[in-house]
């Protein structure tokens, strides 16, 4: 029992470090965002009223920068990515998993082979495409070199592979086509799968930056990430506050999004087959 009870205190150390190495930036980003610009580095000795320095912080935050402008466009590009990936891999998935044709294995490693390629080996040549396509500094843009998802495929494949046969037979017999299959009978039972899969999309594109900032151009299609460097251009530190009140608002919906989704995400990355 000893050993057990040093082994479980260790373990749940080991956790508590890990989780305050991950929530600490977090919580400093916030603090930040409640100081005034000289209290952030302990550069001024007496405190500014904490409501007068969040007043100030967020209200350069949202008026000093189109920062309402900039979640707009995050949140139009981020849906669309997601709307295209779910409706190009849950197809392919399904094709892939409950279809016998030439080629299944093959065309399954090629996608398992692109979850090694990186974003930045593909970059060059899919932005010389859009330039060509006149694609540059627009939506479609960010949206279309995402259009379908490697991990998502695979990810919904081992779903699909383990949904019994005799329900889809018996919905065949029924006369379903294999898109009302899909429609009615695969996609609400693989919802857990589907929303697990939603919050990494929408986490990465949200957060990303790498190639928003090679394809976008203008400030009015600038997506939340791009809008963060709108302080940039200001020098010292009176730019800290209002960048850390952007931050904290560009985040925000992120957390609440996970704690919402918790345990659907939960259940749809430890899922393993159909109850």
């Amino acid at each position: 029992m000893a050993r057990l009870s040093l082994r479980s205190i260790g373990a749940h150390a080991v956790l508590m470090a890990g989780a305050f190495l991950m929530i600490y930036p977090f919580y400093w980003m916030w603090k930040a965002s409640t100081q005034a610009p000289g209290e952030i580095f302990g550069a001024m000795r007496e405190q500014t009223p904490i409501l007068t320095s969040i007043s100030e912080n967020y209200g350069r935050a949202l008026f000093e920068s189109p920062l309402p402008r900039f979640m707009l466009n995050g949140v139009i590009m981020t849906g669309g990515i997601l709307l295209f990936q779910i409706l190009t891999t849950v197809t392919c998935a399904y094709a892939l998993a409950k279809f016998e044709f030439r080629g299944r294995r093959v065309i399954f490693t090629i996608v398992l082979l692109t979850l090694s390629v990186p974003a930045q080996a593909t970059a060059l040549p899919i932005f010389i495409v859009l330039a060509r396509l006149g694609l540059i500094d627009t939506y479609l843009g960010v949206i279309i070199p995402y259009l379908t998802s490697g991990f998502a495929i695979f990810l919904f494949h081992q779903f699909i592979r383990s949904f019994p046969d005799e329900i889809l037979m018996a919905a065949r017999l029924d006369g379903m086509s294999e898109i009302e299959i899909m429609v009615r009978i695969i996609l609400p039972a693989m919802m857990p799968a589907i929303a697990a899969f939603a919050i990494f999309s929408i986490t990465f594109h949200w957060n990303d930056l790498y190639w928003p900032m090679i394809v976008i151009r203008s400030i009015d299609l600038s997506p939340p990430t791009l809008g963060l460097l709108f302080f940039r251009s200001q020098e010292g530190g009176d730019s800290f506050g209002p960048l850390m009140a952007c931050a904290t608002l560009v985040t925000a919906p992120l957390i609440l999004m996970f704690l919402v989704a918790q345990r659907r995400f939960v259940q749809g990355v430890t899922m393993t087959g159909v109850k």
